[in-house]
């Protein structure tokens, strides 16, 4: 199940689209009208394409009655977000690359890798809704030197809708991230690599490079054990955000340059805690304007490998720390 899937309530009757995923495994479905519920995760099921086509009637196999018998249908809940790349295996040396479309746009798109200052052409054309193009081919002992991705794609869709602003991304494979990217890829109905593209503040991780990096990869994606994990340092089990504690010089940082620091810090330690299979992590962000501490909870809300967070020891650090749960 991912974001811009369309489902229906197990005990219910209402359909929707995946609009978000919440702590405690819950999901956030918009249904008409732009409306959004929370809903447990095995509450409600996928409606897949072939499965709406069926349920569609023939206008000769609806029943005759009056007027007042006739049931206006609701306005179907459109799709916004759901574009993603997904690096799909084909044996043990090599993926494909696919560009997928799960929203409801229209999307004329064009895809191009970078190497240095050198771009090549990767595909161009218009995605339809709930479909994907193949880019590429790479080979897993190349990956260190896989080209930077860098899309461009624009909104379409027939009659009258608010345009959202071009989709201009670039992305660059990471070792860290690219292990913990696995799962079911939307549309393709396969498992891969996946990446969403559409993602607000998609993260950016820092380059790995270490010896025998293929052969970790190859033993992932074969099924293997995820060998990303042992390439980042594990951190403690509390990291104290403050500026003060995470660098020794701060003059001339302002209050934005500060923020930025603490949000890659916790990222990072956040990342590595994941990747080495801790159970739980408390960030210590202090109370001050709360602008930390927002921006954190919003982030760990839509982090897949939150299990669920909360404020911690409130007798020592009072709204002052986070306690993570991790899956």
């Amino acid at each position: 199940m991912n974001i811009g899937d369309k489902v229906r309530l197990v005990h219910g009757r209402e359909e929707g689209i995946v609009y978000a995923f919440l702590p405690g495994n819950v999901v956030e479905v918009e249904i008409e009208d732009g409306f959004r519920i929370p809903v447990l995760k095995n509450e409600i099921v996928t409606i897949s394409p072939v499965e709406s086509q069926r349920l569609v009637k023939a206008p000769d196999s609806q029943k005759i009655g009056s007027q007042s018998d006739k049931i206006v249908s609701r306005t179907p809940v459109f799709a916004e977000k759901g574009i993603y790349l997904a690096f799909a295996s084909v044996n043990d040396r090599a993926v494909t690359v696919h560009l997928i479309n799960n929203t409801d746009w229209i999307l004329p798109f064009t895809a191009t890798a970078q190497d240095q200052s050198v771009q090549t052409g990767l595909g161009a054309g218009t995605l339809q809704p709930r479909s994907a193009q193949k880019l590429s081919e790479l080979l897993i002992k190349d990956f260190e030197m896989w080209p930077t991705f860098d899309f461009k794609i624009l909104y379409y869709r027939e009659g009258r809708f608010t345009l959202p602003l071009p989709l201009n991304k670039k992305l660059k494979c990471r070792a860290q991230s690219f292990y913990k990217s696995k799962g079911q890829a939307p549309v393709l109905g396969r498992e891969a690599f996946v990446y969403q593209l559409d993602e607000e503040n998609l993260k950016k991780e820092e380059v790995v490079s270490e010896a025998g990096l293929s052969d970790a990869l190859r033993t992932s994606m074969m099924g293997g054990a995820e060998a990303g994990k042992a390439l980042l340092e594990k951190p403690g089990n509390i990291v104290d955000l403050h500026i003060e504690k995470i660098q020794s010089d701060v003059n001339g940082l302002n209050n934005e340059a500060i923020l930025k620091i603490q949000l890659a810090t916790f990222e990072s330690s956040l990342e590595r805690a994941i990747a080495n299979g801790m159970e739980e992590i408390t960030f210590i962000h202090g109370s001050g304007s709360g602008v930390l501490r927002t921006e954190l909870h919003r982030r760990l809300g839509k982090n897949q490998h939150v299990q669920y967070y909360k404020d911690a020891q409130k007798e020592k650090f009072g709204y002052g720390a986070t306690l993570v749960k991790i899956k």
